[in-house]
């Protein structure tokens, strides 16, 4: 056997060394990544025995951005600077951790930063989503039991 690698080989085990250092420090099961043409897959084995809670926080809040329909998260409030909490995955969004429960974030409720402000399913998995931000919630962008994309807007607050 070659004990010089290709560089196109080379290129694959970086990309699976990246892939398991994202997959540990974020706690995700599986991980699926297309880049020139070379598609890897990568899922941990999971115990079958119900549903399994993983804490993830989400990413960086960026400042809201005004859309063509100027919707009222994007306004501010009286000159106030508003950032949102976007969903670090595709998945199902909740706001509570059961039906009857209360939800973990209302409109004006203020938060901490590692507070869980909802809950996105993915692949039968609880993902807990964590506050970046301290702050107040000004508006909740998604609908209880909707899907969600990744990075697409979950609560508008303001940063105290």
């Amino acid at each position: 056997m070659d004990k010089k690698l290709k560089s196109s080989e080379r290129e694959a085990f970086r990309l699976i060394e990246e892939m398991l250092a994202l997959m540990e420090s974020r706690g995700l099961v599986e991980l699926e990544m297309e880049h020139q043409g070379l598609r890897i897959r990568l899922k941990k084995g999971v115990p079958v025995s119900g549903a399994q809670v993983v804490e993830y926080v989400a990413g960086l809040p960026q400042p809201v951005q005004s859309t063509a329909a100027g919707s009222a998260a994007a306004k501010g409030a009286e000159g106030g600077r508003r950032v949102v909490i976007k969903s670090p995955m595709v998945g199902t969004f909740y706001r509570a951790p059961a039906p009857d429960a209360p939800p973990f974030a209302e409109v004006g409720q203020d938060l901490e930063i590692g507070q869980v402000v909802c809950i996105i399913e993915a692949m039968k998995l609880m993902n807990e989503i964590k506050s970046e931000v301290a702050g107040r919630v000004v508006e909740v962008l998604a609908q209880n039991g909707d899907p969600v994309e990744f990075g697409q807007p979950l609560f508008a607050t303001e940063p105290s």
